[in-house]
């Protein structure tokens, strides 16, 4: 008897279906829809963000923004000499912005407030600990994610100042200088404020980075100023120009 000619096409139709053709089990399904609605609610989340952030730094100009730890104690120099910075900076009608938290952040808006109420701006993140408005604030913008707030922070200040501070601090001077240095962002003052606590740090740069394993260009670290006090600090910041956003 002869054998019954096999239909290749046929077969590959009905035994080789794809993977992905093959019917989802109602559980899987369930959670792939959950999946996608939550990520859809993030993107959107993180974009409403975004234009509320611009919207809101739209009404400024003569930005400067300050960073540093929000554990730094009223009786710390550094915090003396933030807030003597934010009253120099509002006598000579700069905007002071900070992360609206407590530290550092406080007494630059202190310094600010002392002189004009209108020249404290405060950009905050919520937190689990630590982090709250401080009282000096006086307009203010909250956001849920890291990411969109740090983009506010430098969206359209002219210069950036880090007083002492913590991984934030130090996360938020590390891109910065990188956004100059690949020259993403135009360049201008970007100031560490504390030579006892960033000089270890331009040491470890210089030694390591630029000597050792040459891993940035021996102009890279020229890229920031070092100064401990505020009247050093204002030097730089005046040479400074307004800008556009990036």
């Amino acid at each position: 008897m002869p054998k019954k000619k096999i239909n290749k096409k046929e077969q590959k139709g009905k035994y080789n279906l794809p993977a992905a053709k093959l019917p989802m089990h109602p559980m899987e399904r369930e959670i792939d829809l959950k999946r996608m609605s939550d990520i859809t609610w993030r993107i959107f989340r993180i974009m409403a963000e975004f234009v509320e952030g611009f919207q809101f730094l739209s009404q400024f100009k003569n930005e400067v923004t300050i960073f540093g730890s929000a554990r730094i104690d009223p009786k710390n120099k550094w915090y003396k000499e933030a807030e003597k910075l934010g009253e120099l900076l509002a006598k000579n009608n700069y905007l002071v912005i900070t992360g609206g938290g407590p530290g550092i952040m406080e007494a630059a808006n202190k310094g600010a407030h002392k002189i004009d109420p209108k020249k404290s701006i405060g950009i905050n993140i919520q937190l689990p600990a630590e982090q709250r408005t401080n009282p000096y604030v006086t307009k203010s913008k909250g956001f849920y994610y890291f990411f969109t707030r740090k983009v506010m922070l430098a969206a359209s200040a002219q210069s950036y100042i880090f007083f002492p501070g913590g991984f934030g601090t130090s996360d938020e001077f590390f891109e910065m200088i990188t956004l100059v240095q690949t020259g993403k962002m135009q360049k201008l003052p970007i100031i560490l404020v504390g030579k006892d606590f960033w000089q270890p740090m331009v040491n470890w740069l210089n030694k390591q980075m630029v000597t050792k394993y040459k891993t940035i260009s021996p102009g890279d670290p020229k890229l920031f100023h070092l100064v401990d006090t505020a009247e050093e600090t204002m030097k730089y910041i005046k040479k400074s120009k307004e800008r556009t956003i990036f």
